[in-house]
């Protein structure tokens, strides 16, 4: 099943990070007609994939050995991958709505997130 007919209409989040706000960039989403959802640069706080980043991350730190090939590395992502549950990552974007109203509370400031 498609993302937009599970969820409706979506958007996607980057960062302003120049490589992903250049012209180039831009046009791509627009040619895909993909709607961005503006994010301030810097604010991992109010990005729900910073947390899978995290979790997915952990879960290839945690191994031993450490992968020290590409063919390694390749399968240690592709397991890392397939572990990440559905349930934390809808957890994660659920919580948006809390993250944001701190981050307004905060003046774009720190957060305990």
């Amino acid at each position: 099943m498609q993302m937009k007919e599970k969820r409706g209409q979506i958007y996607f989040q980057q960062d302003n990070a120049s490589s992903h706000n250049n012209n180039l960039a831009k046009q791509w989403f627009s040619h895909q007609n993909i709607p961005l959802f503006y994010h301030p640069a810097n604010s991992p706080d109010i990005n729900p994939m910073e947390l899978v980043w995290h979790k997915f991350k952990r879960g290839i730190w945690g191994l031993s050995p450490l992968p020290n090939t590409v063919e390694q590395l390749q399968a240690a992502i592709l397991k890392a991958w397939d572990k990440l549950d559905i349930q934390d990552i809808d957890k994660y974007v659920k919580g948006m709505p809390k993250r944001v109203l701190a981050v307004l509370a905060a003046k774009g400031g720190h957060t305990r997130y």
